[in-house]
């Protein structure tokens, strides 16, 4: 299969207003998914359900995105801000064809993405990514549609209602909020409005913070990726828990009462112990996660009796498994969550429902539930690069993994890969020793700064 040009690990991802994330790029990727989707049908008229985050980009990349559907003869249906999967949702509900999430998830307001699903909320394999790509890039093999044919679009008001009722659905039934405490950060994006309404709606007394989006506060100091206010919140506020999202929502930090972040490798434990004392999960099936999960998870869910398989990093990897082999639970450290039986790609608000539902359901604190998924000590650092060669091509780098992966043996593991949407090299390692892993990933990055590093 030919290299992707314009997709990354998460759609099509950048600088807004820059190539590739510019209007241009925009209206011809709208005329090519309204044409690929079209020929697989083409006695349906493709409708196209466009939501978005709160970027000040996204007025700009909706209206050309949705252009180019109309141009293509494609109906439009504008959702306005909504978290990702409240669009994958959404897309199925509607029983639409295609949707679109417009959004650069937990980077900074001048960045932008676009995310395609397909009509069940899936994202788009590698293989149809990259036939998008040749349409947008061969646009005089498009069918030109004139008079009756140009399509039209609207904007649906209020739809983020059928989305809050769905994820309301994902915590059993049994239990509900009331009584509780909870500290929600928004990130100032897809979530602001929907969030607090869940947790309130099922009783909670929610204190909301990130919910005032100016269109260039997004994931500013705030939410998954800064949860120190919210942190600080949980501690002043004598919450019971703090859940903070990045700016379109499909991933999440939870905080305990004593304002600590629990990683989302524990998380992913901890709802694994949950589907299989439900009966979701039984032994023998696998629980999926990504080459960056960390060991200690992977001993833990083995010790319940269940399998773990690792995919490439990226949730849409990890979804794409799950589909293949039926598998219920899957998520990265990251606090991408997917279950696979109430949501088609990573949701933060539901994994925040589901975290409530293993406290109630094993009458436990989080903390008692964190202590029971011990995780390895792990290194993660990043190093911007100007080029990105294959790794191996890098012989010094070479050699000293060669000669780490000797020393840690079976008790540790080195990954190097570069960031799918950003000039970075990641160097990740762990071990049983903290200061033994950090010294080597320490003499990594040196090599990689040296070799290509900016």
């Amino acid at each position: 299969m030919s290299k992707r040009q314009l997709f990354g690990t998460d759609g099509i991802r950048g600088k807004a207003n820059i190539y590739p994330m510019n209007p241009e790029v925009a209206t011809a990727l709208g005329r090519a998914v309204t044409s690929y989707f079209q020929k697989l049908n083409p006695e349906q008229v493709p409708t196209v359900v466009v939501g978005k985050d709160t970027r000040l980009s996204c007025y700009m990349l909706e209206q050309a995105f949705g252009a180019g559907v109309c141009s293509q003869g494609g109906r439009v249906i504008f959702t306005g801000p909504l978290p990702t999967p409240g669009v994958a949702f959404v897309t199925k509900s509607m029983r639409a064809q295609i949707g679109v999430m417009i959004s650069a998830s937990h980077n900074n307001y001048a960045d932008n993405g676009l995310k395609i699903f397909d009509n069940n909320g899936y994202k788009l394999p590698d293989e149809v990514e990259l036939e998008l790509e040749n349409l947008i890039l061969n646009p005089q093999s498009l069918e030109q549609k004139l008079d009756d044919k140009i399509g039209r679009a609207k904007r649906l008001e209020g739809v983020e209602g059928r989305y809050i009722v769905h994820v309301k659905d994902a915590i059993d039934e049994q239990y509900d909020l009331a009584g509780m405490r909870i500290v929600v950060d928004c990130a100032n994006g897809a979530a602001y409005k929907v969030a607090p309404l869940v947790f309130s709606e099922l009783g909670a007394e929610v204190f909301s913070l990130g919910v005032s989006p100016n269109g260039m506060n997004i994931n500013l100091n705030c939410g998954s990726l800064h949860p120190e206010m919210a942190q600080e919140e949980v501690k002043r506020l004598r919450a019971d828990i703090g859940f903070c999202l990045d700016g379109d929502a499909d991933r999440l930090q939870v905080i305990d009462k004593e304002g600590e972040i629990i990683d989302g490798d524990v998380l992913i434990g901890i709802f694994a112990k949950l589907l299989l004392s439900k009966g979701k999960l039984k032994k023998g099936d696998t629980v999926v996660g990504t080459v960056m999960s960390n060991l200690g998870l992977e001993v833990f869910i083995k010790s319940l009796g269940l399998n773990f398989h690792r995919t490439k990093v990226g949730d849409r990897y990890i979804m794409e498994y799950m589909k293949k082999n039926n598998a219920m639970l899957g998520g990265e450290p990251s606090g991408h969550i997917i279950f696979s039986d109430e949501a088609t790609t990573g949701d933060g608000t539901l994994a925040s429902l589901k975290t409530i539902e293993a406290l109630k359901h094993f009458n436990l604190t989080l903390e008692e539930l964190s202590n029971e998924v011990p995780l390895y000590p792990q290194v993660l650092k990043n190093v911007k690069v100007k080029e990105k060669p294959e790794f191996d091509k890098i012989s010094k780098l070479s050699s000293l993994v060669d000669s780490i992966n000797k020393d840690l043996g079976e008790k540790g593991r080195i990954i190097i890969r570069y960031s799918g949407t950003e000039p970075l090299a990641r160097v990740m390692i762990e071990g049983e020793n903290f200061e033994v892993i950090d010294k080597y990933c320490d003499q990594l990055i040196d090599i990689l700064q040296s070799e290509i590093g900016l």
